[in-house]
């Protein structure tokens, strides 16, 4: 154990420095290394890859070693790194995002971009989620994720790859498994309603309507049980896609 207190741990979310998701993934991992918490000081759910340019951020410590930005969870790496903390963090864990960030929600997640931004600066990043609705009980997330931190912390992870975790909300959890990105259809994405004074509003989205993907899927791994680690990579270049191209003629 005296290996691993020495280790430097940076833990951010996209639901706020207040919530319980946070405080229960610090606690855990506070028995791996030394942990600094830098996150958003409110809710930037599907705050994506954002970085705030255009005004100055502030920042308030509210705890030892916990730091509330006014910004986006991007913004919190970025500051942790470059302002906040007085040494590098071994490890960047982002989360215990309250509900799944599965399929394309890494595209729109803060607490996945957290990781992406880490993964970006060269260091190793999880991002951790709950599957849940309701009832959230981030005891087993954030056991699991104290497990998986040393792990990565003995062993690292590819290079330019982060790891998307999404803990299923069930008692009996089976394990894990090693999960590719699966892809959900909504109903009525964008929800048009009046307000009282008959002017229109938009909700965007809508219900979900079905997954689609192959039976190492990310979404299927939870709904059997199983937590679900995704591995992502920063490069979204198409490979498959580059011989095609050289083959077009544009005129």
């Amino acid at each position: 154990m005296a290996e691993n207190t020495k280790k430097i741990i940076l833990v951010s979310n996209d639901d706020g420095i207040r919530s319980e998701g946070i405080l229960k993934l610090a606690s855990a991992l506070r028995r791996v290394g030394t942990v600094y918490v830098v996150a958003p000081d409110r809710e930037k759910s599907a705050a994506s890859h954002s970085l705030t340019l255009h005004r100055p951020l502030r920042v308030d410590e509210t705890g030892p070693r916990m730091y509330a930005v006014d910004g986006t969870p991007t913004d919190c790496v970025t500051l942790a790194l470059h302002g906040i903390m007085p040494v590098r963090p071994d490890i960047v864990v982002s989360g215990i995002n309250k509900g799944g960030n599965m399929g394309e929600d890494v595209l729109y997640s803060g607490t996945v971009s957290a990781a992406m931004e880490g993964t970006l600066l060269g260091i190793p990043s999880i991002a951790v989620s709950l599957a849940a609705r309701d009832d959230f009980d981030f005891s087993q997330a954030a056991a699991f994720s104290a497990r998986l931190t040393r792990y990565v912390l003995k062993k690292g992870v590819p290079k330019d790859t982060l790891l998307n975790v999404n803990v299923p909300a069930v008692k009996n959890i089976k394990g894990y498994r090693a999960t590719t990105q699966g892809k959900r259809f909504f109903t009525d994405a964008v929800v048009e309603k009046l307000d009282p004074r008959g002017r229109k509003y938009y909700w965007i989205g809508g219900d979900l309507e079905r997954w689609e993907g192959g039976s190492d899927a990310d979404y299927r791994a939870v709904q059997d049980g199983y937590i679900s680690i995704t591995p992502i990579h920063l490069d979204m270049t198409s490979h498959s896609s580059i011989e095609e191209l050289k083959g077009w003629r544009l005129r």
